[in-house]
């Protein structure tokens, strides 16, 4: 059965908060924040990701979310928080659009039910009444668009709290600045 979390790339899956596999030699420090800054150099001089490319995570939600690395250090900083339900769900959606078979398209929409929209559901996202039934309506019919009212709140809630604490944090301001500085050698 297909997982409907997606991954970080393999390349980041090591800012998880999970520190019994810390990374040897300098890299080894057990706080997100160090790990961020090792990761920092490594990014900036190996995998592309670089000052300019950070820098313009804090013009937009979108942009951080368009970025292959911006969206896996979010995600690492909402699980750091234990709030990391809304851009879980924000991710399925985006997969699940991409979804043709009209089977899989009711497989996958029933299981995202279960898990985000439905009371009490284990990952339940924080919308409205009105909506949660406009969708469990949809959902005897999916389409690519059945989740979009609750995604739409879902973006505006992250856009509104989630992202303008992320762009302060700790791990935000400790990568750009680490980026920053191997710019400037």
């Amino acid at each position: 059965m297909p997982s409907l979390v997606t991954s970080p790339p393999r390349e980041l899956q090591h800012l998880s908060m999970d520190t019994d596999n810390k990374k040897a030699g300098k890299c080894r420090g057990g706080n997100l924040k160090s790990r961020l800054q090792c990761r920092s150099t490594q990014a900036t001089n190996s995998d592309g990701l670089c000052f300019e490319e950070m820098s313009q995570w804090s013009n937009s939600l979108d942009r951080l979310l368009s970025s292959k690395y911006g969206m896996s250090i979010f995600q690492a900083f909402l699980k750091s928080e234990f709030s990391d339900e809304n851009i879980e769900f924000w991710v399925v959606c985006e997969d699940y659009k991409k979804i043709r078979s009209s089977f899989r398209m009711s497989s996958r929409a029933k299981k995202i039910f279960k898990r985000y929209i439905q009371a009490e559901a284990p990952r339940e996202i924080n919308i409205d009444h009105k909506t949660r039934e406009v969708i469990r309506r949809n959902i005897m019919a999916p389409s690519a668009v059945c989740f979009d009212d609750a995604q739409k709140i879902v973006y505006g809630l992250m856009e509104r709290d989630s992202y303008p604490r992320f762009l302060k944090s700790d791990i935000y301001r400790t990568l750009l600045d680490s980026t920053s500085e191997s710019v400037k050698m």
